[in-house]
């Protein structure tokens, strides 16, 4: 073989990886275990996700701790643990717990605080086993740990909750979750890790007067003006990638009719990665098959960079068999 030709395939294994499709596993794998548990992280990691995600709140004592929402009635025993510890709207909030209450409640399979009824009645059964609430600390750990040990390399790919909310009770979310980013390694757009916020006035923030130089991502609602192709323009000047739900790019009522948007495309000329979330495949919609159907529709037939998913063993095994 010519030099010029070895040379020419080595472009094309380099060009192949920097366009590689990422699965991002949603919250863990918490299609099989409680969402955010160090358990799904690792179960995810062994899957095969390319990242991990997890969001992250403030503990009272300014310690970021791994949990979708800022507050814990629909993931932990707290109202039985600390009963009196709600606020006046009913709900008991990270915020209001130090890191070691927070340690002390079991984390269960996301419920309905009215009915007591799991929200995805296939899932691990509720209230069954013990689960913890990680810090991002240990999830980073055990993420890059486990990386050291089977020689895989899975990324993370942290959301920044409630920023404003936070910031309000007087707590600057963003500069504690950079500074432990820092620590850990990331940095820059070359190391394995996105950072996402809803918030688009912090996602300026964080390119801008925070000093963000890695991967940042905005997420967006279904109807956010954002998503529109001005608004897009505007997201690449500070994020390297869009968030949308997953309806804003697929629709349709039945196989037959279900359509592929142009957003893709549009993301993609404003120089966008589009990551959308979430592929649930125990929750399919009607214009899908089945999970595989589902990947296909995305990852093809969208051509989206990389997709959110409960399930990430089937998004890894969709992406090998193709």
């Amino acid at each position: 073989m010519s030099r010029l030709a070895i040379v020419f395939l080595g472009l094309v294994c380099i060009t192949a990886r920097a366009d590689q499709k990422i699965i991002i596993a949603h919250r863990g794998a918490s299609g099989y275990v409680p969402e955010h548990t160090l358990e799904a992280v690792a179960m995810a990691h062994a899957m095969g996700a390319d990242y991990i995600e997890p969001d992250v709140v403030i503990s009272k004592d300014g310690v970021p701790v791994v949990l979708h929402d800022i507050h814990l009635e629909s993931v932990t025993d707290v109202a039985a643990r600390f009963p009196d510890r709600k606020r006046s709207d009913g709900k008991y909030y990270a915020l209001d717990f130090t890191l070691k209450e927070l340690k002390e409640l079991r984390v269960l399979e996301r419920f309905d605080p009215k009915t007591q009824k799991p929200v995805y009645p296939k899932r691990f059964p509720l209230g069954k086993a013990s689960f913890q609430i990680p810090t991002l600390q240990e999830e980073i750990e055990l993420v890059q740990g486990l990386n050291h040990s089977t020689g895989r390399k899975a990324g993370i790919y942290p959301e920044i909750k409630a920023p404003a909310w936070h910031r309000k009770q007087g707590v600057d979310t963003s500069k504690i979750i950079l500074a432990v980013l820092h620590q850990y390694g990331y940095k820059t757009r070359q190391d394995p890790c996105f950072l996402q916020c809803f918030e688009f006035e912090e996602v300026k923030r964080l390119r801008t007067e925070l000093g963000w130089k890695g991967n940042l991502v905005q997420l967006t609602g279904a109807n956010d003006e954002l998503l529109k192709p001005e608004g897009l323009k505007e997201v690449a000047k500070y994020a390297d990638g869009i968030g949308p739900p997953l309806g804003v790019i697929v629709s349709g009522k039945t196989v037959e009719d279900r359509k592929v948007t142009d957003f893709v495309k549009q993301a993609h000329a404003a120089g966008l990665k589009v990551h959308p979330y979430t592929i649930r495949t125990d929750v399919l919609p009607k214009y899908a098959r089945d999970g595989k159907d589902m990947f296909q529709i995305f990852l093809r037939e969208a051509n989206v960079d990389g997709v959110f998913t409960d399930f990430p063993d089937e998004g890894a095994n969709y992406l090998k068999s193709r």
